[in-house]
């Protein structure tokens, strides 16, 4: 099997290629805005992301920083084999619903409890996402 070769790393940029097996977890220095209908429907400075080989940074915020009404538990579940199993959520913003658009581990396995209460969401399914402005 051929592996993809990877494009070479910039200043200033990450490879996907050089984040760890298993998993790790780390916090951002970075605020946090996504915004869906034209409402805000999450504005935090308390931001973690998770970096696994071969797969981009994915965000993860507090439960409690989304606005109220922004989530309603949404359908189906997963399971990761590092995380645990996860369960959906239904994201509403300015009139608007992106089902099954965000998703969180509520009872994550050893080494990603900090994940237990936190929420991250599908990106492409928000008007706009930005990490750090």
């Amino acid at each position: 099997m051929r592996h993809p070769q990877p494009d070479p790393v910039g200043p200033g940029q990450e490879s996907v290629w050089d984040y760890p097996r298993p998993p790790r977890v780390e916090r951002v220095d970075s605020r946090a805005v996504i915004t869906l209908g034209g409402d805000v429907i999450v504005d935090t400075d308390d931001v973690v992301r998770v970096l696994e080989t071969s797969h981009p940074p994915t965000y993860y915020l507090p439960l409690a920083a989304f606005a109220p009404g922004a989530l309603t538990r949404g359908e189906g579940a997963s399971a990761c084999e590092f995380k645990g199993r996860a369960r959906y959520f239904d994201v509403h913003g300015g009139g608007q619903t992106r089902p099954r658009a965000a998703w969180n581990y509520p009872s994550p396995l050893t080494g990603f409890e900090t994940l237990a209460d936190r929420v991250a969401v599908y990106a492409e399914s928000m008007d706009r996402c930005e990490i750090g402005g």
